[in-house]
């Protein structure tokens, strides 16, 4: 292991997703500890763009992708294209994603098929292009230095709080992120002989560009909604990152961690307890 294996010097990772938010901040992040980063968009070409230059002003290699990975040919180009850039592959980060609030009963199947095949079918395709590269890698290294020990190569799978819990409007989008949870511990199981680790990242309430198109959010408002006393930032997703993708987490694999300031677990009844004893 790495005498820092904190440390992500040398690291080679793909960010799905990364053109604003949770996946922009995890990509930059991830530079900043000494990865090269490819990063993935589909409508936010600027703030992809712009994350790549930050990136590179810091001494890191970036580039950015454009794909729609709610096509499977889409996916495997995806990686294809960041593996060219990169050179290989030691990480993939799995975020991109569509959030539909709608009452159960006006779901469409067009709504229902174009979330789940950008929220699941994405992730399932871009990892299983992406396995063949790290296996790659891992055997690259070994060859190249036989006496180095290869933490591994790391899936990081997006996944969110309505993965486990229920509110009103997110049948799709929960059945999605629930679906990401259970996809991602059997993958992990099927990947321990290739000593690539899966896990999840269960983000709450994470302020992102595209909070402020509701009129009446407002950073306030976020703070208080958190049980914390602050609305998470994307910042704060990829301090997790950071240790998922590193060789301090060659141990982990298989779990979804929950990332939310304390809310899922908080319960929703707003009385004050009484103190004392009573029957149940």
């Amino acid at each position: 292991m790495k005498q820092n294996p904190f440390s992500l010097e040398g690291k080679l990772i793909l960010v799905v997703g990364a053109g604003t938010g949770i996946g922009r901040g995890v990509a930059i992040q991830l530079a900043k500890q000494g990865a090269d980063v490819a990063l993935s968009y589909h409508g936010s070409a600027q703030g992809a763009q712009e994350a790549v230059e930050e990136i590179e002003s810091i001494g890191r290699r970036a580039i950015s992708i454009k794909a729609n990975i709610g096509e499977v040919r889409e996916c495997q180009r995806l990686v294809d294209d960041a593996v060219t850039f990169l050179g290989s592959l030691d990480g993939l980060f799995n975020n991109a994603g569509l959030t539909l609030t709608k009452d159960f009963l006006n779901v469409s199947p067009e709504d229902f098929n174009k979330i789940y095949n950008i929220n699941i079918r994405g992730q399932f395709f871009t990892c299983q292009r992406a396995i063949p590269y790290m296996n790659k890698r891992g055997e690259e290294l070994k060859s190249i230095s036989p006496d180095h020990f290869w933490a591994g190569g790391s899936i990081v799978n997006v996944s969110s709080v309505h993965g486990t819990a229920g509110f009103a409007g997110h049948s799709v989008y929960a059945g999605t992120k629930g679906a990401i949870n259970a996809f991602s511990r059997e993958l992990a199981i099927e990947l321990l002989p290739n000593h690539i680790r899966v896990n999840v990242l269960a983000p709450g309430t994470i302020e992102v560009p595209s909070y402020y198109s509701d009129p009446g959010y407002t950073r306030e408002l976020g703070n208080r909604i958190v049980p914390g006393g602050r609305v998470g930032l994307p910042a704060d997703v990829g301090y997790v990152a950071t240790y998922l993708m590193s060789d301090a987490s060659e141990f982990m694999t298989g779990h979804v961690l929950t990332f939310d300031g304390g809310l899922t677990a908080k319960m929703a009844i707003e009385l004050k307890p009484t103190e004392g004893t009573r029957d149940k």
